[in-house]
């Protein structure tokens, strides 16, 4: 997993309560496309028309935000089932951090799986990004999110701080899921064990 240090990036605001991963990703998609090729179906509902030409309307579809990694969300984001593939598909669309005043708790904790950065802040700040975020014409600012510092720096160079659980925090920096962080402590493991096995050998059938 690729680690997340610091993202400079444009910032594309979709401020939309209540986004679920059914909106994310639907199910089709999921049975038929493998991860890293599922980009294309996220918001799909939402970023074509029925003839599958581009919405015009919506904001991901505009120049400015194509390249968007960072994204300015509504609250509840990521609420409804708890298909991870709904965080695939935004990482597979370029995204890497996700900006909101808060998440469905099963997505939240999926983000950490796949290298993606979710952050929880007020509903007033997250408007104030939005704001900030705004193009002008087919440009759109950048903003950085610094994971060593935990702080956002906006356009004007603000620093806004966010605050993160500790060993979230770690594991992002070191390019680590759930399983990295236990094979990294994989000594450890071992030591117990052999001593736990001289110490109580019935227990361990090989």
């Amino acid at each position: 997993m690729e680690p997340f240090i610091r993202l400079t990036a444009v910032a594309a605001p979709l401020l939309t309560p209540n986004i679920n991963t059914d909106v994310l990703i639907r199910v089709e998609p999921m049975i038929k496309v493998p991860k890293g090729k599922l980009g294309p179906y996220c918001f799909e509902a939402w970023r074509y028309l029925p003839d599958r030409s581009e919405n015009p309307d919506f904001i991901l579809n505009k120049p400015a935000y194509r390249s968007a990694k960072i994204l300015l969300a509504g609250l509840n984001f990521g609420c409804g089932s708890s298909r991870e593939p709904a965080v695939w598909a935004l990482a597979d669309m370029g995204f890497r951090c996700i900006i909101a005043p808060g998440f469905g708790d099963i997505f939240f904790n999926n983000c950490f799986q796949s290298g993606m950065l979710p952050i929880v802040m007020p509903v007033e700040t997250v408007e104030k990004l939005a704001k900030l975020a705004q193009s002008q014409g087919d440009l759109a600012p950048d903003f950085t999110v610094d994971l060593e510092r935990q702080v956002i720096v906006t356009p004007s160079g603000e620093d806004i701080a966010f605050r993160i659980d500790a060993l979230k925090r770690r594991a992002l920096l070191d390019g680590l899921d759930d399983i990295g962080v236990t094979l990294a402590a994989k000594a450890k493991i071992d030591a117990f064990q052999a001593n736990d096995l001289a110490q109580r050998p019935w227990i361990y059938r090989y």
